[in-house]
């Protein structure tokens, strides 16, 4: 005969670590794109922008011009203006499909300002959205965009 298994207390597992625990906040979801909570911000001056960072905030406005976000979601991202051009702007863009924000084409015309066009694919028809960011202090703002 064989001998049964042995069945043992298993002791306690130490408390997790603070960076083992679920964060308590999480993004707020609206549409395709979860966007991050945190500002946009790239360090100290003269730091190179993450591209990513670039086309989720595109893809963000594109879905805003689209009818699928509310701008509200938006809006920390943007300077005052921008905003209310935003608001103002309604839907710009119309498409079949949710709007997809293709790769990223960026400009540093001067330090602390970044211009930056994508192609927004639509379905039937592609949209480019222009949109132009300014450092203020460590974070970066959407100063002015243009879609067609």
């Amino acid at each position: 005969m064989s001998t049964a298994p042995r069945i043992g207390l298993t002791p306690a597992p130490e408390p997790p670590y603070d960076d083992d625990q679920p964060s308590a906040r999480t993004p707020a979801t609206d549409g395709a794109l979860a966007l991050d909570a945190r500002p946009l911000v790239w360090g100290p001056p003269g730091s190179i922008p993450d591209e990513r960072k670039l086309r989720h905030l595109a893809q963000a406005l594109a879905e805003v011009l689209s009818g699928r976000r509310p701008p509200e979601t938006v809006a920390d991202r943007l300077t005052d203006r921008a905003y209310r051009d935003l608001v103002r702007a309604g839907r710009m863009i119309t498409a079949g499909r949710p709007p997809f924000a293709g790769a990223v084409h960026m400009k540093e015309p001067r330090e602390g300002a970044i211009e930056m066009c994508v192609l927004v694919h639509c379905g039937d028809r592609n949209h480019v959205l222009a949109v132009r960011l300014e450092r203020r202090g460590v974070q970066w703002l959407c100063t002015d965009f243009e879609t067609a």
